[in-house]
């Protein structure tokens, strides 16, 4: 069986510092795909770079909310020159609206714009975009409703209740299955995950962040897509072959142009 980790930052230096021993690892697991997303601006070359050097990579560019306070109008402009030149770009992520500090609240009508205007680029360039979303489930939701984008895209690391994950599917977007779901106390994910549709899940990782349960204090890795893929198994009562090649398909369904490469 071959594996999908739909999101990982394999540009992180954890990763791209020892990069023979990572792509070692990844291929002994039979990880063929790995959709790695930027987070700001700076990312956008040597993201693009590393997609090119390896076969298993592919480039995702957008601006993190986490980043809103360091982001630029420029950068916008700067994420449309590279979609406009480079025609392997995946998807326009991570971006999306995060409301989980105060201090990431103050910057609300920030947020909204970037993530906006990062929007309109994935309308006129009709990609898939994946989406960061805490503390924000439901006015994301209202802004993708009127928005209509024609390519959908993924809500990365869903951790929300099965109401808000059905508003998501009911617009046309995957949910992003990761390291959450191997919690026990994570019930009210766990419960979500179980009764969506398997073909609007897709697995990940989130790695070097998002550990799984037996692995806290330490880096995740993409190889542990395997792992997600397991548990999403267990709880959707399926044998693993049938759970793995559904969320590989559902993959390639999300990313187009991964399907060019991987079918």
């Amino acid at each position: 069986m071959h594996y999908i980790d739909t999101h990982c930052h394999f540009n992180f230096p954890i990763f791209a510092g020892d990069l023979e021993h990572s792509l070692a690892q990844v291929r002994q697991a039979n990880v063929t795909g790995i959709v790695t997303p930027a987070t700001n601006a700076d990312d956008f070359v040597p993201i693009t770079q590393l997609a090119r050097r390896i076969p298993e990579l592919f480039a995702a560019l957008g601006l993190h909310p986490l980043w809103t306070q360091h982001h630029h109008d420029d950068d916008v402009l700067r994420l449309e020159k590279h979609l406009a030149e480079d025609d392997t770009i995946l998807a326009i992520g991570e971006i999306g609206v995060d409301f989980y500090t105060p201090e990431l609240c103050a910057l609300a009508a920030r947020q909204w714009q970037l993530l906006s205007a990062q929007l309109d680029l994935a309308k006129s360039y009709s990609l898939p975009v994946i989406l960061h979303s805490r503390k924000s489930h439901d006015p994301l939701a209202k802004l993708l409703k009127d928005t209509q984008l024609p390519a959908t895209g993924v809500i990365h690391g869903f951790t929300g209740s099965y109401q808000q994950a059905k508003r998501f599917i009911d617009l046309g977007f995957y949910l992003g299955v990761g390291g959450s779901i191997s919690y026990p106390r994570a019930h009210k994910t766990r419960d979500a995950i179980s009764k969506i549709p398997l073909e609007y899940l897709v697995a990940e990782t989130d790695a070097p962040d998002m550990p799984l349960q037996g692995y806290q204090g330490e880096a995740n890795r993409p190889e542990r897509v395997i792992q997600v893929c397991n548990i999403l198994a267990e709880l959707k009562k399926l044998p693993i072959e049938a759970l793995q090649e559904a969320v590989w398909q559902n993959s390639l369904r999300l990313f187009p142009k991964l399907a060019r490469v991987l079918s």
